[in-house]
């Protein structure tokens, strides 16, 4: 069973409606947040033929054979027996299935018997920057000579850098969320799309109350989500424990729950520290460290700026955009598949990002620049010059034009993160459908 997991509103249920039913006669959809809240005709569906007595109750007249029949199990986590009876629904053919889930990490935690081998969790988030410029009607054949400029590590043109840059300060007001895209394009008004990222980041903080009975950890909850924004605009942006509720002696472990939720529920991005830096990086991640991003930069520019579009447009002198260029690079590292961790050593000082390079079975560290500095990065070269991490070379990402090299450090525009890719997804083929 195919299952899309993701933080709500990233287009999970759309996507799923919009492909199911072009590939299937019977389409059979039911939401289990909304059983749950109605009829409760699932909650007791321990077996297969409870769950098809169910189903049948309303949709029998679709329920034909499993080459034409697909059973859309919408927010599945609801009833965390489903995820058990995956194996059995699966096993039993009648239908085909694909599920999806909002909070699908949590729910794993607490099911009782995971269906290994039964399931397919495949991640789905906001749209990112290479997705942004082809709903904005940029062709695949552009998209392709950037990409090919990237990879032999030239620059564009100067109108062609221009161009680039004004639908890359357009995504970071706008973001990825598919609503807050879609409804810019209808109307390019801001007010209006504002109005959505609002709806959304109050949905997500109705959401923690809802999934949390003990009061004191939903307001926890929501205390860390609002405390993302403020934070990432500081010197050093991970989270301290004291100040979640303004007590000395608290420590990171105190949260565990909190900051799973906000991580397994898809709204944060986490990125932990490491101090010494080496291939695999999930060997070397045991710093209790950690910095947290929002999942759409387009929800942190409209907590940071309102309707103002000035800040970004216009790369105002007075505002630093440097935790909103981060943020950006953390969203699409982990759209693309990369695990995110950032170099954080008391002596060298601390590098925005690590991953890991797989062609040269190395580290790769990125610093990401807003202003006119960008070639001043303390950490980035105390880190190049420990020889014993055997890291060959590290990115500078600004939104400067010019791609060159320059001790082991390659300088690259901003935009040309969307390319990062790990080895093995760098000569897939996409299919757009």
């Amino acid at each position: 069973m195919l299952v899309v997991s993701g933080a709500r509103q990233v287009g999970k249920s759309f996507i799923i409606r919009e492909v199911g039913k072009r590939l299937f006669a019977n389409f059979i959809e039911v939401n289990m947040e909304m059983d749950k809240q109605g009829a409760r005709l699932f909650e007791k569906a321990n077996t297969v033929e409870d769950f098809m007595l169910a189903l049948s109750s309303f949709a029998g007249s679709k329920m034909k054979q499993k080459e034409n029949t697909l059973v859309f199990i919408d927010e599945i986590q609801a009833y965390n027996h489903l995820l058990t009876l995956a194996k059995f629904l699966v096993e039993d053919g009648r239908f085909t299935y694909v599920a999806s889930g909002s909070q699908l990490g949590i729910a794993l935690k607490s099911t009782q018997s995971i269906p290994i081998g039964s399931i397919e969790i495949l991640n789905m988030y906001p749209l990112d920057f290479e997705e942004f410029l082809m709903a904005n009607g940029v062709g695949s054949m552009f998209i392709s000579n950037i990409r090919n400029k990237f990879e032999n590590n030239e620059s564009l043109s100067d109108s062609l850098h221009n161009k680039m840059l004004d639908y890359f300060r357009k995504y970071l007001l706008i973001g990825g969320m598919p609503k807050a895209v879609d409804t810019y394009l209808n109307e390019h008004n801001m007010v209006s799309v504002r109005n959505i990222h609002r709806n959304i980041t109050m949905l997500y903080k109705r959401d923690a109350a809802k999934y949390e009975n003990e009061s004191l950890k939903k307001l926890k909850i929501q205390r860390i989500y609002d405390m993302v924004p403020s934070n990432l605009e500081k010197v050093k942006k991970r989270i301290v424990a004291k100040d979640i509720e303004l007590k000395r002696g608290k420590r990171i472990n105190d949260y565990q729950d909190e900051f799973e939720y906000l991580i397994s529920s898809g709204v944060n991005l986490n990125v932990h520290a490491i101090s010494k830096p080496s291939y695999p990086l999930v060997e070397n991640s045991g710093k209790n460290l950690l910095k947290l991003y929002m999942n759409d930069v387009g929800l942190l520019t409209s907590i940071l700026y309102h309707n103002d579009v000035h800040p970004v447009m216009n790369d105002n002198c007075g505002v630093n955009l440097g935790s909103v260029y981060e943020n950006l690079v953390a969203q699409e590292l982990k759209a693309h598949g990369f695990n995110l961790f950032y170099y954080d050593n008391k002596k060298n000082g601390e590098v925005d990002f690590l991953i890991d390079h797989i062609d040269s079975l190395s580290v790769l560290p990125i610093e990401v620049k807003s202003g006119k500095d960008y070639y001043i990065h303390t950490a980035l070269n105390n880190l190049l010059k420990i020889k014993e991490y055997k890291i060959k070379k590290g990115i500078v990402f600004s939104n400067k034009s010019r791609v060159y090299e320059d001790k082991s450090i390659i300088y690259m525009p901003i935009y040309y993160v969307m390319f990062l890719h790990p080895s093995e997804f760098e000569n897939s083929e996409y299919i757009y459908i």
